[in-house]
């Protein structure tokens, strides 16, 4: 098998070392490995392998001989350096939210729309972490009975802000117990013990840009222009993992028993709804893993076709790392990495 050269740039973030571990743990072929981030990080070294692999400054220079590129270092340096990295000759893969709406990048879930892998011409978009565990639940069952309409509630964790909000719940749950007063400096207001409906900036309309984001996310992976979408995008304190309440109406009526067959047998999904013995997905025991957990599937009461579900995920590896290399394995499986192959 042919082995590829192979750049992240954030390598010291949250998603940076996730992508080292999936990497890792699916034993992508690398023929080598390069960690890239910004000039305050220079000089780390962190282990891929089980070899100490020293992190570079992040130049123009850095993607001489790359063939992919794992961006996660947000979206000013993905905007700046992603075309430089494409004219080097590297497929970047993009975690950040710079090129997902750009009609002529491929904004792509695998488990969704591989084929659109095809119409890169040097840079594949990585959804929204929320966008991501939504439509691979919806997919399936939007193949069999399309969807009309989709209202969504996320409940997501701190991790999706970075290291640092990490370590602010840390700091202010320890606060509270002690009784102490709470000073946020990530957040608007207190996370711990506290759930915050404001994830990105406000809009003129008063949505979030994180809701826009999977209104319209959704509609392209989809390829679904006309789908009514509405979100509400909820942070919690959570460390790792991402919860959806999704509400969905169907063109036809579908019953939970049949919603829960088409789940079982697709890709990248595991079912877990069982009432009686309170077996659902929860963010804890999601962290960690790789599928995008479903349950508490039931009628919805409000409407003959629709339909009630809870999803969870983890957002450090399906809602980002993971996808991207998933990405990554589809363009080598079908040898679109170069540009000979994608015409």
């Amino acid at each position: 098998m042919p082995e590829y050269n192979v750049a992240i740039v954030g390598a010291t973030g949250l998603i940076g070392q996730e992508f080292i571990k999936v990497l890792e743990q699916r034993k992508f072929p690398m023929a080598s490995v390069h960690l890239l981030a910004s000039d305050r990080s220079a000089g780390k070294k962190l282990f891929i392998n089980h070899q100490e692999v020293e992190v570079k400054e992040t130049t123009p220079e850095s993607f001489r001989g790359i063939n992919i590129a794992l961006f996660s270092a947000g979206t000013e340096m993905s905007r700046y350096f992603s075309p430089i990295a494409a004219q080097s000759g590297a497929v970047v893969v993009d975690n950040s939210a710079a090129f997902r709406m750009v009609p002529t990048v491929p904004l792509v879930v695998p488990e969704v729309n591989p084929e659109d892998i095809k119409l890169q011409k040097g840079i594949v978009a990585n959804p929204n972490c929320s966008t991501i565990q939504m439509v691979v639940a919806l997919n399936p069952l939007h193949k069999v009975n399309p969807i009309k309409r989709i209202i969504t509630n996320t409940y997501q964790s701190v991790s999706g802000t970075g290291s640092a909000a990490v370590d602010e719940l840390t700091t202010q749950a320890r606060q509270v117990l002690d009784g102490q007063n709470t000073a946020p400096h990530v957040y608007p207001h207190q996370i711990a013990f506290n759930v915050l409906p404001e994830i990105d900036v406000f809009l003129d309309d008063g949505y979030t840009k994180e809701e826009w984001k999977m209104v319209e996310e959704t509609r392209k992976i989809m390829h679904a222009s006309d789908m009514n979408i509405s979100a509400t995008c909820v942070r919690v304190p959570v460390f790792v993992g991402h919860s959806v309440a999704i509400h969905v109406e169907f063109s036809q009526p579908m019953s939970p028993d049949e919603a829960r067959r088409i789940l079982a047998q697709a890709p990248g999904i595991k079912v877990l709804d069982d009432p009686a013995i309170s077996l659902y997905p929860q963010s804890w025991s999601a962290a960690g893993t790789d599928e995008v957990f479903v349950g508490r599937i039931r009628r919805d009461a409000s409407h003959s076709n629709g339909l009630v579900m809870w999803v969870a995920a983890d957002n450090l590896r399906k809602g980002a790392a993971l996808n991207a290399v998933q990405i990554a394995e589809e363009m080598v499986k079908r040898d679109w990495l170069y540009p000979e192959a994608r015409k």
